[in-house]
């Protein structure tokens, strides 16, 4: 067990599946308590009654990031709970690519409020709880389309720019606070995030991209290490992919 996580409140959204659910997982299982939000309770709650079946503490809040007060609501939560919050790992993504002479203006907003906003009010929910502390650690997943754009990945690479944007902001400006910040940029994953996206050819192709996807427990494993350094090492960004990737 790591003594630099065992204890420590760590609040995950988007925690019902994927890389969410692998580092609920892990995390617990090296003694963090966690706190976890998703949209879909029925999931988390399986996810939570796992946990607890391997002598974990969980606690389930069932959340949607684009609404401010579920997200307030899920770091109440761990406080009311725990007394802190440790960790924030702001996980929920979503990724409906298309061209945009294809006008899916709704997708758009979507990915904004999910990606961009979401992590946004996660900031916004956690700051005042770790200022009071003089410590913590917030963790925003971004992806290596943050890096970079590709045909049809425009808004959704835009989100991930800006959640670049933010966790740099963030690390300059909470550094007096002893708060960290770690960006995790990952290549395909084996999640359901392809499930999101609505144009079916984009989907097709988005499907044969993660044939070479890299299981959700790695990311899971990146997070733990950014976690467990001693609290004078920030690790600020983390970017993987397959090693077949181009």
């Amino acid at each position: 067990m790591n003594m630099n996580i065992s204890g420590k409140v760590v609040v995950i959204t988007g925690a019902s599946s994927g890389i969410g659910e692998a580092t609920a997982r892990r995390l617990s299982a090296e003694g963090a308590c966690v706190v976890l939000g998703a949209r879909r309770l029925d999931r988390l709650k399986a996810l939570a009654r796992d946990i607890v079946a391997s002598g974990g503490r969980v606690e389930v809040v069932q959340t949607d990031v684009t609404n401010r007060l579920d997200v307030e609501a899920l770091v109440e939560k761990a406080v009311t709970v725990f007394g802190r919050v440790d960790v924030l790992i702001n996980n929920a993504g979503i990724m409906p690519n298309s061209r945009l002479d294809q006008l899916r203006v709704e997708d758009w907003e979507r990915a904004i409020d999910v990606n961009l906003k979401g992590t946004l009010y996660g900031i916004a929910a956690v700051l005042p709880v770790m200022k009071s502390q003089k410590s913590g650690h917030i963790i925003n997943i971004s992806s290596l389309s943050g890096h970079r754009v590709r045909p049809t990945s425009a808004v959704y690479s835009a989100t991930k720019f800006g959640v670049r944007a933010i966790s740099e902001g963030l690390r300059m400006e909470m550094t007096p606070y002893n708060i960290r910040s770690t960006l995790i940029s990952p290549g395909p994953v084996d999640t359901d995030l392809p499930s999101s996206v609505t144009d079916q050819a984009v989907a097709e192709q988005v499907r044969k991209i993660h044939e070479m996807a890299i299981p959700a427990d790695t990311l899971a494993e990146a997070i733990a290490f950014a976690i467990s350094q001693p609290e004078s090492v920030d690790i600020n960004e983390i970017l993987l992919r397959p090693t077949a990737m181009e």
